[in-house]
Protein backbone atom coordinates (compact mmCIF):
# COMPACT_ATOMS: atom_id res chain seq x y z
CA UNK A 1 0.00 0.00 0.00
CA UNK A 2 1.33 3.43 -0.97
CA UNK A 3 2.08 5.92 1.83
CA UNK A 4 -0.11 8.86 2.75
CA UNK A 5 0.70 12.05 0.86
CA UNK A 6 0.74 15.32 2.83
CA UNK A 7 0.33 18.45 0.70
CA UNK A 8 1.08 21.95 1.97
CA UNK A 9 -1.87 24.11 0.93
CA UNK A 10 -1.88 26.87 3.56
CA UNK A 11 0.23 29.64 2.04
CA UNK A 12 -0.94 32.98 0.71
CA UNK A 13 1.00 32.98 -2.55
CA UNK A 14 1.96 36.64 -2.20
CA UNK A 15 3.88 36.67 -5.49
CA UNK A 16 0.73 35.57 -7.30
CA UNK A 17 -1.46 38.41 -6.08
CA UNK A 18 -3.09 38.67 -9.52
CA UNK A 19 -4.92 35.48 -8.48
CA UNK A 20 -4.61 34.91 -4.75
CA UNK A 21 -6.43 37.92 -3.35
CA UNK A 22 -9.62 35.86 -3.67
CA UNK A 23 -8.45 32.23 -3.72
CA UNK A 24 -5.57 30.31 -2.12
CA UNK A 25 -2.50 29.65 -4.24
CA UNK A 26 -3.30 25.93 -4.33
CA UNK A 27 -6.48 26.68 -6.30
CA UNK A 28 -4.92 28.84 -9.04
CA UNK A 29 -5.84 27.00 -12.21
CA UNK A 30 -3.85 25.31 -14.94
CA UNK A 31 -6.00 24.34 -17.89
CA UNK A 32 -9.21 24.90 -15.95
CA UNK A 33 -8.22 22.82 -12.90
CA UNK A 34 -6.47 23.95 -9.70
CA UNK A 35 -2.76 23.26 -9.59
CA UNK A 36 -3.52 21.24 -6.45
CA UNK A 37 -5.53 18.86 -8.63
CA UNK A 38 -2.53 18.41 -10.93
CA UNK A 39 -0.25 17.61 -7.98
CA UNK A 40 -2.76 15.13 -6.56
CA UNK A 41 -3.33 13.56 -9.97
CA UNK A 42 0.42 13.07 -10.41
CA UNK A 43 0.41 10.97 -7.23
CA UNK A 44 -2.95 9.29 -7.83
CA UNK A 45 -1.96 8.13 -11.31
CA UNK A 46 1.01 6.32 -9.73
CA UNK A 47 -1.02 4.48 -7.11
CA UNK A 48 -1.07 6.92 -4.19
CA UNK A 49 -4.63 7.28 -2.92
CA UNK A 50 -4.54 8.73 0.61
CA UNK A 51 -4.06 12.49 0.93
CA UNK A 52 -3.88 14.97 3.78
CA UNK A 53 -4.20 18.63 2.82
CA UNK A 54 -2.65 21.13 5.25
CA UNK A 55 -4.90 24.15 4.99
CA UNK A 56 -4.53 27.71 6.22
CA UNK A 57 -5.23 30.81 4.11
CA UNK A 58 -8.79 30.51 2.73
CA UNK A 59 -8.79 26.89 3.85
CA UNK A 60 -12.55 26.58 3.44
CA UNK A 61 -12.06 26.84 -0.32
CA UNK A 62 -9.47 24.05 -0.29
CA UNK A 63 -11.88 21.91 1.74
CA UNK A 64 -14.65 22.58 -0.78
CA UNK A 65 -12.31 21.54 -3.61
CA UNK A 66 -11.42 18.34 -1.75
CA UNK A 67 -15.08 17.45 -1.43
CA UNK A 68 -16.12 18.22 -4.99
CA UNK A 69 -13.14 18.18 -7.36
CA UNK A 70 -10.42 15.86 -6.05
CA UNK A 71 -9.20 13.16 -8.47
CA UNK A 72 -11.43 10.11 -8.62
CA UNK A 73 -10.80 7.21 -6.30
CA UNK A 74 -8.78 9.00 -3.64
CA UNK A 75 -9.36 9.61 0.06
CA UNK A 76 -8.80 13.23 1.13
CA UNK A 77 -8.68 14.75 4.61
CA UNK A 78 -8.14 18.42 5.33
CA UNK A 79 -6.30 19.51 8.47
CA UNK A 80 -6.55 23.17 9.44
CA UNK A 81 -2.97 24.14 10.33
CA UNK A 82 -3.36 27.86 10.93
CA UNK A 83 -2.99 31.04 8.94
CA UNK A 84 0.66 31.80 9.71
CA UNK A 85 2.09 28.36 10.56
CA UNK A 86 5.32 27.63 8.64
CA UNK A 87 5.88 24.52 6.55
CA UNK A 88 7.40 22.30 9.23
CA UNK A 89 4.71 23.20 11.72
CA UNK A 90 1.99 22.35 9.23
CA UNK A 91 3.48 18.91 8.57
CA UNK A 92 3.82 18.27 12.30
CA UNK A 93 0.15 19.12 12.90
CA UNK A 94 -1.09 17.07 9.95
CA UNK A 95 0.87 13.89 10.68
CA UNK A 96 0.26 13.39 14.40
CA UNK A 97 -1.72 10.22 13.71
CA UNK A 98 0.69 8.75 11.14
CA UNK A 99 3.05 6.02 12.32
CA UNK A 100 4.45 4.91 8.94
CA UNK A 101 6.49 6.40 6.12
CA UNK A 102 4.69 9.30 4.49
CA UNK A 103 5.24 11.57 1.51
CA UNK A 104 5.06 15.35 1.57
CA UNK A 105 5.06 18.01 -1.10
CA UNK A 106 4.00 21.53 -1.96
CA UNK A 107 0.73 22.39 -3.71
CA UNK A 108 2.43 24.47 -6.41
CA UNK A 109 5.08 22.21 -8.00
CA UNK A 110 4.68 19.80 -10.92
CA UNK A 111 7.18 17.42 -12.53
CA UNK A 112 7.42 14.37 -14.78
CA UNK A 113 8.64 12.48 -11.76
CA UNK A 114 8.54 8.74 -11.08
CA UNK A 115 7.21 8.90 -7.53
CA UNK A 116 7.44 5.13 -7.08
CA UNK A 117 11.15 5.36 -7.87
CA UNK A 118 11.56 8.10 -5.25
CA UNK A 119 9.81 5.90 -2.69
CA UNK A 120 11.94 2.88 -3.59
CA UNK A 121 15.11 4.99 -3.30
CA UNK A 122 13.97 6.18 0.12
CA UNK A 123 13.27 2.68 1.39
CA UNK A 124 16.57 1.36 0.05
CA UNK A 125 18.87 3.89 1.71
CA UNK A 126 17.29 3.61 5.18
CA UNK A 127 17.75 7.24 6.27
CA UNK A 128 14.91 9.24 7.82
CA UNK A 129 14.27 11.58 4.89
CA UNK A 130 14.51 11.87 1.13
CA UNK A 131 14.23 15.16 -0.74
CA UNK A 132 13.88 15.36 -4.50
CA UNK A 133 16.38 17.81 -5.99
CA UNK A 134 16.26 19.46 -9.41
CA UNK A 135 18.32 21.77 -11.59
CA UNK A 136 15.90 24.31 -13.09
CA UNK A 137 16.71 26.53 -16.05
CA UNK A 138 18.16 29.87 -15.04
CA UNK A 139 15.79 32.81 -15.68
CA UNK A 140 18.42 34.65 -17.74
CA UNK A 141 20.91 33.94 -20.46
CA UNK A 142 24.55 33.71 -19.39
CA UNK A 143 27.69 35.27 -20.84
CA UNK A 144 30.77 33.09 -21.15
CA UNK A 145 34.13 34.79 -20.58
CA UNK A 146 37.74 33.80 -20.85
CA UNK A 147 40.40 34.62 -18.27
CA UNK A 148 41.04 38.07 -19.78
CA UNK A 149 37.40 39.09 -19.73
CA UNK A 150 36.87 38.51 -23.44
CA UNK A 151 33.33 37.41 -24.28
CA UNK A 152 33.56 34.03 -25.97
CA UNK A 153 29.90 33.12 -26.18
CA UNK A 154 26.39 33.17 -24.84
CA UNK A 155 23.97 30.53 -23.57
CA UNK A 156 20.26 31.21 -23.40
CA UNK A 157 18.79 30.24 -20.02
CA UNK A 158 20.97 27.19 -19.35
CA UNK A 159 20.15 24.69 -16.66
CA UNK A 160 21.51 25.59 -13.24
CA UNK A 161 24.66 23.74 -12.24
CA UNK A 162 23.40 23.63 -8.64
CA UNK A 163 20.73 21.32 -7.26
CA UNK A 164 17.78 22.88 -5.42
CA UNK A 165 14.92 21.53 -3.32
CA UNK A 166 12.22 20.34 -5.69
CA UNK A 167 9.85 19.14 -2.97
CA UNK A 168 8.44 15.61 -3.26
CA UNK A 169 9.72 14.30 0.06
CA UNK A 170 9.57 10.85 1.65
CA UNK A 171 9.75 11.02 5.44
CA UNK A 172 9.80 8.64 8.36
CA UNK A 173 7.61 9.33 11.44
CA UNK A 174 10.74 10.07 13.51
CA UNK A 175 11.20 13.26 11.48
CA UNK A 176 8.34 14.76 13.49
CA UNK A 177 10.62 14.90 16.53
CA UNK A 178 12.50 17.64 14.69
CA UNK A 179 9.37 19.60 13.81
CA UNK A 180 7.73 22.18 16.05
CA UNK A 181 4.87 24.61 15.56
CA UNK A 182 7.27 27.35 14.44
CA UNK A 183 9.52 25.10 12.32
CA UNK A 184 10.32 26.06 8.74
CA UNK A 185 10.92 22.64 7.20
CA UNK A 186 13.56 23.91 4.79
CA UNK A 187 15.73 25.37 7.55
CA UNK A 188 16.58 23.76 10.90
CA UNK A 189 14.72 20.44 10.41
CA UNK A 190 16.32 19.61 7.07
CA UNK A 191 19.65 21.10 8.16
CA UNK A 192 19.71 18.90 11.27
CA UNK A 193 18.76 15.82 9.26
CA UNK A 194 21.60 16.55 6.85
CA UNK A 195 24.08 17.13 9.69
CA UNK A 196 23.13 13.77 11.19
CA UNK A 197 23.44 11.92 7.89
CA UNK A 198 19.70 11.25 7.78
CA UNK A 199 18.81 13.16 4.59
CA UNK A 200 19.32 11.82 1.07
CA UNK A 201 18.72 13.52 -2.29
CA UNK A 202 16.90 11.94 -5.20
CA UNK A 203 18.17 13.64 -8.37
CA UNK A 204 15.49 14.42 -10.94
CA UNK A 205 16.80 15.52 -14.34
CA UNK A 206 13.44 15.80 -16.05
CA UNK A 207 10.83 18.54 -16.15
CA UNK A 208 10.06 20.47 -12.97
CA UNK A 209 8.43 23.82 -12.35
CA UNK A 210 7.08 25.68 -9.36
CA UNK A 211 4.19 28.09 -9.90
CA UNK A 212 5.78 30.86 -7.89
CA UNK A 213 4.90 33.90 -10.00
CA UNK A 214 2.33 35.04 -12.54
CA UNK A 215 4.89 34.31 -15.27
CA UNK A 216 5.09 30.69 -14.09
CA UNK A 217 1.30 30.40 -14.15
CA UNK A 218 1.17 31.68 -17.73
CA UNK A 219 3.92 29.28 -18.84
CA UNK A 220 2.26 26.25 -17.26
CA UNK A 221 -1.10 27.15 -18.77
CA UNK A 222 0.50 27.62 -22.20
CA UNK A 223 2.10 24.16 -21.98
CA UNK A 224 -1.21 22.59 -20.98
CA UNK A 225 -3.22 24.32 -23.70
CA UNK A 226 -0.64 23.28 -26.31
CA UNK A 227 -0.91 19.65 -25.22
CA UNK A 228 2.76 19.72 -24.20
CA UNK A 229 2.51 19.49 -20.39
CA UNK A 230 5.40 17.18 -19.40
CA UNK A 231 3.94 16.50 -15.94
CA UNK A 232 0.80 14.97 -17.49
CA UNK A 233 2.05 11.42 -17.13
CA UNK A 234 -1.45 9.96 -16.93
CA UNK A 235 -3.73 8.97 -19.82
Amino acid sequence: MAPTVVILCGGRGTRLQEHTHAIPKALVEIGGRPILWHVMQLYASQGFSDFVLCTGYLGDQVAAFAQAQAPAGVRVRCVETGLHTPTGGRIALATEALDETFCATYADGVADLDLRAVLAFHRDHGALATMTVVRPPLPFGVTELDGDGRVVGFREKPRSEQWINGGFFCLEPAVRQRLHEDSVLEREPLESLAADGELRAYRHDGFWDCMDTYKDAVMLNDLWEAGQAPWKTWA
